[in-house]
């Protein structure tokens, strides 16, 4: 067991935080997929059970193959990946799927292996990776707002414009995240300024056009209308059906709950498994199970800084940050829709919630963490031709 140990570096508490999120994850999953077996009629709940252990299974080997790469090869692969990820969203962005009138472009088919790969989440990751080279770059330069909209800005922009139509929740998660990232990397306010002014401007007219021209452009707008309208008016209204199945959920559960398995609004709730899974595990774990995975993910939280706190390098403090800071703000959406803190973004609950891409990409991210944390004190390898990666300037 040692031996095998030994290949995981890093932050050992954040490798077994990650660890016990992914293990409990099983039990909540298993059980909330009798929604889809049952009351849908679409798998079974052990075909559901074996998918969420391969997914799993495969993060892990990502996580673990990512944290062995010294993270200033994250400045070249950045660079690299943007172009990449544009064309992915543009192709994504032009599929033009519709689904009950409203923009649902959000994946695309890989029919190799037959598998659906949100492109957004790809995204996230290789934007905040960017953000944090261009910031780290450029702190201690004076630069002009020109060139700071040019190089840093406008990739966010695109990146967002193109995933907004579709998917308002992530597109203004990431916005605000590359937005924090950029004040905590000494960004000059009056630039942050003028750049908030100038994305809510940007989307007031998106809304504008969206309802003036609602044929031109698919989009969701009207979704976040009546999302915002429900969470807004709080009765027991058709479009709260799943809060207020959620909230049932929440209340059934007690101090320690109804047991493992034994949920009964799972068969009730569209997006168990997903979207409101927190509601599920507080029903069948308590309010002790639910503040105990709430302290989890702070832990998390205290893990990531303390990684970021260690580290010396500025791109190193940023680039643990950005990939962090967007996981446990995820997480804690996710955990304030199911409690109706907040109207229904879609999220979901990283590490918990079934997923595919969403689940591989948060790996990923936390194993750029965990490179962060292994590479603190190893000296450069400059005869590694893939130091080059590391040294773009």
């Amino acid at each position: 067991m040692r031996a095998i140990l030994r290949h995981f570096k890093g932050d050992s508490v954040l490798w077994g935080v990650v660890t016990l999120l992914a293990t409990f994850s099983f039990l909540p999953v298993f059980s909330a997929s009798t929604n889809l077996s049952y009351v849908v009629g679409v798998g079974t709940p052990t075909g559901y059970l074996l998918k969420h252990l391969m997914i799993v299974i495969f993060g892990f080997i990502l996580m673990f193959l990512v944290h062995k790469i010294p993270y200033a090869y994250f400045k070249g692969i950045s660079i690299l990946l943007l172009p990449i990820v544009f064309l992915l969203l543009i192709y994504t962005a032009s599929q033009g799927t519709v689904i009950a009138g409203a923009n649902a472009s959000r994946w695309i088919r890989i029919p190799i292996i037959g598998l659906s790969f949100q492109t957004s989440t790809l995204a996230f990751v290789s934007l905040m990776a960017y953000v944090a080279y261009y910031l780290s770059k450029y702190q201690n330069n004076q630069q002009s707002f020109l060139r700071s909209l040019l190089l840093l800005w406008l990739p966010i922009f695109v990146f967002v414009g193109l995933i907004l139509p579709s998917n308002f929740s992530t597109a203004a998660l990431l916005f605000l995240m590359a937005f924090v990232l950029a004040f905590l990397g000494q960004h000059p306010l009056r630039y942050l300024g003028a750049i908030l002014l100038s994305g809510l401007v940007g989307l007031t007219i998106f809304i504008l056009l969206a309802k003036a021209f609602p044929d031109a452009i698919p989009n969701r707008v009207d979704t976040w209308i009546s999302r915002i309208e429900n969470f807004s008016s709080g009765g027991d209204t058709a479009g709260n059906y799943q809060i207020e199945r959620a909230k049932i959920a929440i209340a059934s559960g007690g101090l320690f709950g109804v047991g493992a398995g034994k949920s009964v609004m799972k068969n009730f709730l569209p997006q168990s498994s997903s979207d409101f899974i927190y509601a599920i595990i507080i029903e069948e774990y308590g309010l002790f199970g639910g503040c105990l995975l709430l302290f989890l993910y702070l832990i998390l939280l205290f893990r990531i800084v303390v990684v970021t706190h260690k580290t010396t390098d500025s791109f190193g403090k940023l680039l643990a940050i950005g990939m962090g800071l967007p996981i446990v703000f995820q997480a804690f959406i996710n955990i304030a829709v199911a409690l109706q803190l907040l109207p229904v973004t879609g999220q979901t609950l990283p590490l918990i919630s079934s997923g595919g891409t969403s689940a591989w990409m948060t790996c990923i991210a936390l194993g750029i963490i965990l490179s962060v944390s292994v590479n603190l004190q190893q000296p450069k390898n400059t005869s590694n031709p893939l130091a080059a990666l590391s040294e773009v300037e």
